[in-house]
């Protein structure tokens, strides 16, 4: 198996966008906090010192994790795409054959999934379910809650 991580161009974009914040505004301010902190006097006593250095280790990790990650992107573009087939980077339109409640989907690459903005991951079961079909089928798909059938309503490369 490919050690290439698939991501959108935007989601590269987001992902540099984010590790730009870390180094130039997030490690400076912890840094101005943990000096902060650390002119209060006892560190052993010093809650605002440990959450300091709690927030400078995630920021230091999420930094190491971005860099390490970024030469392993396979950037795909889908705005150049075009089909009624759903591939990675796809907008999927669908309804729910049981209650006709639309639902909207963008297939995406793990590091850029984020529920809230209906982007879910090539590796999620309903990604999984939908990769390879088309415009109109109708498809099955397993998940926690038991079993969904939606239909494609439409795909888009946006």
């Amino acid at each position: 198996m490919s050690d290439r991580i698939p991501i959108t161009k935007v989601g590269l974009e987001r992902i540099k966008a984010e590790l730009h914040e870390l180094i130039t505004v997030e490690r400076p301010q912890v840094k101005k906090d943990l000096a902060t902190a650390r002119e209060h006097g006892d560190l052993k006593e010093n809650a605002e010192y440990h959450a300091a250095r709690e927030r400078q280790s995630f920021i230091e990790g999420r930094i190491q994790e971005i860099n390490a990650k970024l030469s392993m992107f396979n950037v795909i573009d889908p705005t150049g795409q075009s089909g009624e087939k759903v591939v990675f980077g796809a907008s999927v339109t669908l309804e729910n054959v049981e209650t006709g409640e639309e639902l909207f989907y963008q297939i995406v690459g793990p590091d850029e999934a984020d529920l809230k903005e209906n982007r879910i991951s090539l590796q999620t079961p309903i990604a999984k379910a939908l990769i390879g079909r088309s415009i109109g089928e109708s498809v099955v798909i397993s998940i926690p809650k038991g079993r969904l059938e939606v239909e494609i309503t439409d795909v888009q490369f946006i």
